[in-house]
């Protein structure tokens, strides 16, 4: 075992991985700039060090500034015979290549009745909460929940960042990675070995029995945060972290709120068709008759984010928020 950063351990995930198969490339923008002394290893540096010395050019390649681009020949490159790693930035980016990923990325293996597959993986960073304004700030993850075909991960720990990772880039379908860059530098112990973390399986962070607290990406460490607080109160929260969004650990969700009576999801992206609705839809549809009270979401409002740090910071939900939310639906604070 190793003390390794979240940013630390895609980095080592992505070196195993290239180490193992010729086939795996990186390509980005910038992700081969450390051989000209610089920072390094695409806007996100998880290449950075010595992998274009031990991998090379063919196999660590720079791309234009076109995301529309990018995709389109990583999506190319993963149909014959390739598994790209692909830096896309900014998780806004994503915008830039829609039609690629809805048109092309999504549905290329049913268009071709399975006779290609694509094993190909797409790393986008959400900068939310760092100031970068409403160009920058976006958590899409959503959206692309609603295209058959992704598959879409949200690693909250440096060990699922590694095992998730790992687990991606051995599929044949495209994987989505979806990294709140508030964890970038999050520290903690994660295997030296080559391991997987299969996708569709949820982690207990937290084992409790008097409500459910199923926490997304950046807001599962607030949501461990609340839990503790609670404790010290006398209520026993069980958080749940999804890890993977699609496919959703749905067993793990529902056989929690059963148990516990009680449901309150937290997530960093919009209120309206986000992950958090997702999830409250599928409780409400299927163990509905075990809740106690009624399911409560945390997210960031339909809004626009500021540029304003003041106004940013109350986006989003908080240790304190969730807390009190918990309060509520368990009955220590009024409706």
């Amino acid at each position: 075992m190793s003390v390794m950063s979240y940013l630390g351990a895609i980095g080592a995930a992505q070196r195993e991985a290239m180490e193992a198969d010729e086939r795996v490339v990186i390509v980005g923008e910038d992700v081969e700039a450390n051989v000209y002394g610089t920072t390094g290893g695409g806007k996100s540096r998880s290449s950075e060090g010595d992998f274009l010395q031990l991998f090379g050019r063919n196999r660590i390649r720079n791309t234009p500034i076109s995301e529309e681009g990018i995709v389109g020949i990583a999506a190319g490159a993963a149909m014959t015979g390739l598994r790209p790693i692909v830096d896309l930035s900014y998780s806004s980016f994503l915008y830039m290549a829609m039609d690629q990923f809805v048109n092309q990325v999504a549905k290329n293996r049913y268009m071709f009745g399975g006779q290609a597959s694509m094993p190909v993986v797409f790393r986008s960073a959400m900068f939310y909460g760092l100031n970068t304004g409403a160009h920058h700030s976006d958590r899409p993850y959503p959206m692309f929940m609603n295209v058959p075909g992704l598959k879409i991960i949200a690693p909250a720990s440096p060990e699922d960042a590694k095992g998730l990772l790992r687990a991606a880039i051995d599929s044949d379908d495209p994987v989505l990675a979806f990294e709140a860059v508030k964890l970038w530098g999050m520290k903690g112990e994660v295997s030296d070995e080559a391991f997987r973390i299969p996708l569709g399986v949820a982690r207990t962070a937290r084992k409790g029995t008097d409500v459910t607290l199923v926490a997304i990406s950046g807001s599962v460490p607030d949501a461990c945060a609340a839990a503790d607080r609670l404790a010290e109160e006398g209520v026993s929260v069980e958080v749940i972290d999804p890890r993977t969004l699609v496919p959703l650990d749905t067993t793990a969700i529902l056989t929690s709120v059963a148990k516990t009576g009680r449901l309150v999801v937290v997530e960093p992206a919009h209120r309206t068709c986000g992950a958090a609705a997702e999830i409250s839809a599928l409780v409400a549809e299927e163990v509905f008759d075990a809740l106690k009270a009624p399911i409560v979401r945390l997210t960031a409002p339909d809004m626009q984010i500021p540029f304003s740090p003041s106004l940013e910071q109350q986006m989003y939900p908080t240790r304190d928020g969730i807390a009190a939310a918990l309060r509520r639906v368990t009955g220590l604070l009024p409706a």
